[in-house]
């Protein structure tokens, strides 16, 4: 099992799945989830539901190492938009979004 330092927390949210694609059926979400250095910024690691092992890998290495504290959502999410090519790409970058949304919102209640 991976190990995680005590200065990382992980959020996650969801967004709808689109109608044309079969996962859709059965689940109505895609979740994305990353695991961030508070201090730095950094994604160490993520996580998105209902995507194949390639997909999912491929994502983690567009998605590790990204700095939010330095470089925002908005390069990533066009990152994605230009290397994922999936159905469920704005699905995707709707819950990325969403996901640094909490992040911050929760950096800015926690004062850090």
């Amino acid at each position: 099992m991976k190990t995680y330092s005590e200065d990382t927390v992980y959020f996650i949210s969801y967004a709808k799945l689109p109608g044309e694609m079969p996962a859709a059926n059965l689940h109505k979400v895609v979740g994305v989830g990353l695991i961030i250095h508070k201090d730095t910024g950094i994604i160490e690691d993520s996580s998105c539901t209902l995507i194949t092992e390639e997909a999912r890998a491929f994502l983690k290495q567009l998605l590790v190492g990204h700095n939010l504290h330095t470089e925002g959502i908005d390069g990533l999410i066009e990152k994605v938009k230009y290397r994922f090519h999936g159905l469920s790409q704005k699905a995707i970058c709707v819950a990325l979004k969403a996901t640094y949304d909490r992040y911050m919102t929760w950096r800015s209640e926690m004062n850090i």
